[in-house]
């Protein structure tokens, strides 16, 4: 099987595993707050569970104020981003000429290039940032225990991947489902689309394999296809989320369909 283009959040995120060591202390610093109230309860996700801080959510800058950004996640949503001096703001380093069996976060040393402090005002309309904290995913906020600038390269990816929406891949909230046609809303422009299965298409939630049948509207769903014939045939189909309340978390994805999480 080809291998999966992952989503935005986790281009964003996945550099975060650094970061998110290095942060382990300040997620125990008290969540900055937005002028009247607190974030939500803790554990509540936003356009998905930071890679390595377990909540957070990743998108496209809109808007810069002295104490926010509001961003566009890849899901379409707009989440606004409160930040304070107890906020941790940093950029991401740029990936660094590496030898055979080293990863491009490691120096000749061998070290992880650690994320350089900058400036709130650094932050500009367009940057990609990924940002960790508590999540109030009613109010669409994130109190942020950090704020990371994407390394420009990375958002370059991100948004090639962004061209592709619709061509080879699809996301979004399940809001119709007729025979073997879906509709879902959701993705860079919080759209309508629809997609179709065939005897072919495999479909996962979490690590277990589950059929069409199991899909229901309101499920976040993930798709990899192509268009064929005018329409967007699925190969495979993930549903997302995290796993039912009080269930063990048997790891990351676990509750994506038949579809292989993204690489």
């Amino acid at each position: 099987m080809k291998a999966r283009r992952p989503s935005l959040l986790i281009l964003a995120c996945a550099a975060g595993f650094a970061l998110a060591a290095s942060l382990a202390c300040a997620q125990a610093a008290p969540t900055p707050q937005a002028p009247g109230g607190g974030y939500g309860q803790r554990g509540n996700r936003g356009g998905g569970g930071m890679m390595g801080m377990g909540r957070g959510t990743a998108g496209t800058v809109t808007e810069v104020a002295a104490d926010h950004y509001t961003i566009r996640t890849e899901l379409g949503e707009i989440y606004t981003v409160h930040f304070s001096v107890n906020t941790r703001i940093v950029k991401q380093p740029p990936p660094r000429p590496h030898t055979q069996g080293q990863r491009q976060d490691q120096g000749d040393e061998g070290e992880r290039t650690p994320p350089q402090p900058i400036k709130p005002t650094d932050i500009k309309v367009g940057d990609v940032i990924a940002a960790g904290g508590e999540v109030d995913t009613n109010a669409k906020s994130i109190g942020a225990v950090f704020v990371m600038l994407v390394d420009p390269e990375r958002a370059k990816e991100m948004r090639a991947m962004e061209a592709n929406y619709g061509k080879t891949w699809l996301m979004g909230r399940v809001s119709a489902i007729n025979e073997v046609k879906v509709t879902l809303q959701g993705g860079p422009k919080n759209e309508t689309r629809t997609f179709v299965a065939d005897e072919n298409t495999t479909f996962r939630k979490r690590r277990d394999p589950i059929t069409l049948g199991d899909i229901q509207v309101g499920d976040m769903v993930r798709v990899e296809g192509a268009v064929k014939d005018g329409a967007f045939l699925a190969t495979a189909v993930a549903v997302m989320g995290p796993p039912p309340e009080g269930a063990p978390d048997r790891g990351a994805n676990p509750g994506q369909p038949t579809a292989t999480p993204p690489q």
